[in-house]
């Protein structure tokens, strides 16, 4: 695959980008290369080979999740700058 001018003024108008004459081909020089590196992938065997899921074998160590309640209505309420007996309370955002 190669990227030719008219592909780089459509993906550039599509990313709002504007480029003059020499950033427009640098940006055409640069997408090229990335392209050829891309293709240089498919020249691998990967024959036999598992995809991964993650990139290495190590694994989280989850803590059981055990619902508990850590604080108390009171201590919550404590802070809050306006609140009655059970809510916080805030200014009106809507009408």
């Amino acid at each position: 695959m190669k990227i030719d001018k008219s592909t780089i003024e459509k993906i550039a108008h599509l990313s709002r980008l504007y480029f003059d004459e020499n950033g427009e081909e640098k940006m055409l020089k640069s997408m090229n290369e990335i392209i050829e590196w891309v293709d240089k992938l498919s020249e691998v065997d990967t024959d036999g080979v598992e995809p991964l899921t993650h990139m290495t074998m190590e694994q989280d160590i989850m803590r059981e999740d055990v619902p508990h309640n850590a604080l108390t209505r009171e201590e919550g309420m404590k802070n809050a700058p306006d609140h009655d007996d059970e809510y916080f309370k805030v200014p009106k955002v809507l009408d």
